[in-house]
């Protein structure tokens, strides 16, 4: 019923159970492992055994399960450690590592690493201390991590070219990112000098990607120049990291002569190449160039993702082209695709921009009824909808109903609507929202009213920034968002 409100005479597929969350088109996780997460793929004792078997490591995946599940206040973690301390090996702390490094748990990180230290088996190995500098970094640890790479100088181990890879992401994670950058190239320049530390094409595809993403064009061709020069070779990560950080950034020139230099170097591109060429195109509304790429990747041997339908469907709804976005969404459908609820936020988002919100509800309360549990996410899209459309009314009345459908407002959510209220100047429901925001535990602090101001006045200039407030910028990996 749902879609033959947006493609008449079509039946509409039903929500996912399982819908996949899939990667950004630009940074799948799996693809994308040489590049930002190569820093890890290091060489620990228990990766160079030789034949290793599958049914080893998923006892191990198992255990480590385990230990992550028996976590908690009433059974801290080193208990759960001694637990199994007649087991547990380096492996198994590694993949620890691993799973805390997920989360906000880097604390836990070092105690597991303290824990590894007095155990009978432990020997220092670089690889261990890669993967906690790089966790360290994730974390915005820096200091944490500079001291690991002390700790591993003190405890014999020599640095390589994997723990100067961690170091320098670990740098680059910093707010400062001047000075980032100016640490990342001194230690870039101090591998070249040491032969076990050599820059390897991880090292170059890190530095590459952060100046292409802070537009020194000038650094990004002297560092491509110095690659051309070593014994590295550039691979597709190294081409895609570049191009998407032009492409985020709107710089199309310098994004095109990447892919010339990629053509040129006999380097095919990928399905991550064909999705930032389109969302890169279709976010300066260079609609030619995105379909003609849309078009040569049907004809290539890669397939288009979901993502590559997102980003065309949202990047048509911001230029109010309605039914260019409409027909994506059913070429989609007939090339027998099932919508994810990131396909259905970007269709909520679409027919905001087109002044349909009548439409979009619709699909909101198709999710809602799905049976499927709804995300916040879908609710501040739905909330920008209104706001954008200057329904406030409408989008108070939605917010007071979220308890109700099982969606709980995050701060994004307050923002928006904060934003939203103080543009129609409707101080009662500034009121009811700041009782809620206390009633929920949620401080507006400086940061939360600079943002949420901030992101009103720039929101007078451009038509764009409203999404900017909307949970989908939490997901970046998976919806584009401007």
């Amino acid at each position: 019923m749902l879609l033959n409100l947006i493609l008449p005479n079509s039946t509409f597929p039903p929500f996912p159970n399982n819908s996949p969350h899939l990667s950004h088109p630009w940074l799948p996780l799996q693809k994308q492992r040489p590049m930002t997460l190569g820093i890890s793929c290091i060489s620990t004792r228990f990766r160079r055994k030789p034949g290793t078997r599958k049914t080893e490591n998923s006892e191990a995946h198992e255990l480590v399960r385990v230990l992550v599940r028996s976590f908690s206040d009433k059974e801290p973690l080193l208990k759960s450690l001694n637990k199994y301390v007649r087991i547990v090996r380096t492996e198994h702390c590694f993949l620890l590592f691993e799973e805390l490094g997920k989360t906000d748990k880097w604390l836990q990180c070092l105690e597991v690493f303290r824990w590894m230290q007095k155990q009978r088996w432990y020997v220092a190995d670089n690889g261990v201390y890669s993967k906690l500098i790089s966790v360290m970094g994730k974390k915005g640890q820096t200091r944490m991590a500079m001291w690991l790479f002390s700790e591993m100088r003190n405890s014999g181990c020599r640095p390589d070219t994997s723990v100067y890879n961690a170091l320098i992401s670990a740098h680059l994670n910093c707010k400062d990112k001047g000075k980032a950058l100016e640490k990342a190239l001194v230690y870039f320049n101090k591998m070249k000098g040491i032969e076990r530390c050599q820059p390897n094409i991880v090292t170059y595809n890190i530095l590459l990607r952060a100046f292409a993403q802070a537009r020194n064009v000038e650094k990004v061709n002297a560092l491509f120049k110095d690659l051309d020069e070593s014994i590295a070779s550039p691979d597709i990560y190294t081409y895609n990291g570049v191009m998407d950080a032009y492409g985020k950034n709107g710089m199309i020139r310098e994004m095109e002569s990447v892919l010339s230099r990629m053509k040129s170097n006999q380097c095919k591109p990928d399905t991550i190449t064909f999705n930032l060429l389109i969302d890169s195109y279709g976010k300066k509304q260079q609609f030619d160039k995105m379909e003609q790429v849309f078009k040569s990747l049907l004809r290539s041997r890669d397939k288009p993702t979901l993502p590559t339908f997102n980003s065309m469907i949202i990047n048509y709804g911001k230029a109010r082209l309605k039914e260019q976005a409409e027909s994506v969404f059913k070429k989609m459908i007939d090339m027998k695709y099932s919508p994810s609820f990131i396909t259905y936020e970007s269709l909520i988002m679409m027919y905001g921009y087109c002044d349909s919100v009548s439409r979009a509800r619709e699909i909101f309360d198709g999710v809602a009824e799905s049976g499927q549990e709804i995300k916040v996410s879908t609710l501040n899209v739905m909330l920008d909808a209104y706001c954008r459309n200057s329904l406030p009314m409408e989008a108070d009345k939605l917010f007071l109903s979220a308890n109700r459908i099982g969606i709980h407002p995050n701060v994004s959510t307050y923002k928006l609507l904060y934003k939203a209220y103080t543009k129609a100047n409707m101080k009662e429901l500034l009121d009811k929202l700041l009782k809620s925001m206390d009633k929920d535990g949620i401080v507006p602090n400086k940061r939360f009213f600079l943002e949420a101001l901030g992101a009103f006045l720039s929101s007078t200039g451009s038509p764009e920034s409203g999404s900017a407030s909307t949970g989908l910028s939490r997901r970046q990996d998976e919806v584009p968002t401007s």
